[in-house]
């Protein structure tokens, strides 16, 4: 149909078009008798179809301009499979974990640099990871070391049932496994520690079985080539289903760390460098316009504040009194400076200022140490003693499992973020 609708305004004169039938015999006479004017009453019927029709034709010519504006891309899955490998072997990123080109993986360090990375940026991740290898060349000596070695090392790190399951994960795989990791997901999911994301990480990346590992960056990469505008979390599963049928049923692993790095470097969270990236053509999100608005998320409630009480006590010989938390729960066997019980309710927070381990006059350091966990914020008030030599534990010191370690000593135990931030608050006020 030729462009602004040509054919509707033909239509409107297809009457007056029409080729006139014969006539009957003797019909001409009545047809070019003059004496009988005919007479035509005006048709308002006649100017609401002309309105009706300019409305079709406007209509139609807004399809036309909008349908012509770009065709939808159409996602051969194997050709873009193969743009993304080909860009990945020029551009991937050097970690310390991922083996160079023609190089078998490492199961152990896929593994480990897995387990770091869960919630975890990758930048933060790499000294840690350097600190294991260094410390724990192979499996089998990560096995043998002690937890408060493990707890030690992992400080700062975060999320602390990770490094106790590393421990138990890399026991079990020494004991029943010859200290060898299964090859396939299914398996590997029934490791401590281990979920389906990792399982699939491990497999893919180790051994180049066909899995699709879906993080962080994967999950935008998907949500932008098939314009996915349904929010997360609830849209993970689809987001899943879609990245499966990206994954070639060879070099799994490498397309998985490609897709990693897309989303690292190019397929950013904002601003996207989509006229970089080498599979753009295929981008719905990017043909629609949207794909910096997506993956799109749902609003989050907003995470609760908790209150309780820091009890710094710091001795003439410069030591300084450390806690072991119990096992299980946030930042379980790992050591604090002792605290009140963290609680929702601010007045019930200031009454816990009579339950420090120590006798003896504390006084408040000016000033609050506020710190975010996953699930809620926390606000410590910090309180400070010199005790003497022979300063008595109070009921609430639990101390069986109260220690004395030297400040210059403190960087080697394990004390997670918030302690060494206790630390630095009290000494520095």
């Amino acid at each position: 149909m030729p462009k602004g609708g040509k054919a509707v305004h033909s239509d409107v004169g297809l009457k007056s078009k029409k080729k006139a039938a014969p006539l009957k015999k003797g019909s001409a006479k009545v047809a070019n008798d003059k004496s009988k004017p005919v007479t035509k009453k005006p048709s308002k019927k006649k100017s609401t179809t002309k309105k009706t029709l300019k409305i079709k034709t406007t209509t139609l010519k807004t399809k036309t301009k909008k349908s012509a504006a770009k065709p939808k891309p159409q996602k051969n899955k194997a050709k873009l499979a193969s743009k993304l490998l080909k860009w990945y072997d020029k551009e991937q990123r050097e970690l310390p974990w991922r083996a160079k080109p023609g190089v078998v993986p490492n199961p152990y360090h896929v593994w480990l640099s897995e387990i770091m990375l869960q919630q975890t940026v990758v930048k933060t991740v790499i000294p840690y990871f350097n600190k294991f290898i260094s410390l724990w060349p192979a499996i089998t000596d990560l096995a043998n070391a002690s937890d408060e070695d493990i707890r030690r090392a992992w400080a700062g790190l975060g999320y602390y049932t990770r490094a106790a399951n590393l421990h138990k994960c890399a026991k079990l795989i020494c004991e029943e496994y010859e200290g060898n990791f299964p090859i396939f997901a299914e398996e590997l999911e029934t490791l401590p520690g281990i979920g389906p994301y990792t399982a699939a990480a491990i497999a893919a990346i180790a051994f180049d079985e066909t899995a699709t590992p879906v993080d962080g960056n994967i999950e935008r990469v998907v949500a932008r080539q098939f314009a996915v505008q349904d929010p997360l979390p609830g849209v993970k599963t689809k987001l899943k289903q879609c990245a499966t049928t990206l994954t070639p049923p060879r070099r799994a692993g490498d397309f998985a760390q490609a897709q990693m790095d897309l989303g690292a470097t190019i397929c950013t969270p904002k601003n996207p460098s989509c006229l970089l990236c080498p599979i753009s053509s295929s981008c719905e999100g990017y043909h629609l316009g949207i794909e910096s608005t997506l993956p799109k998320r749902a609003s989050k409630k907003p995470k609760p504040t908790r209150y309780g009480s820091a009890f710094f006590a710091l001795r003439e010989d410069g030591s300084v009194l450390l806690h072991q938390r119990p096992p299980g729960g946030l930042l379980g066997n790992m050591q604090e400076i002792p605290t009140s019980e963290w609680t929702e309710n601010k007045e019930q927070a200031e009454n816990m200022l009579k339950s420090p381990p120590l006798k003896g006059e504390w006084w408040p350091v000016p000033g609050n140490v506020k710190h975010t966990f996953t699930h809620f914020h926390l606000e410590l008030k910090v309180f400070r003693i010199i005790p003497g030599e022979e300063a008595e534990f109070t009921l609430f010191a639990d101390a069986e499992r109260c220690k004395w370690v030297h400040r210059d000593q403190l960087a080697d135990e394990a004390l997670p973020s918030v302690m060494r931030k206790i630390i630095q608050h009290a000494l520095n006020s």
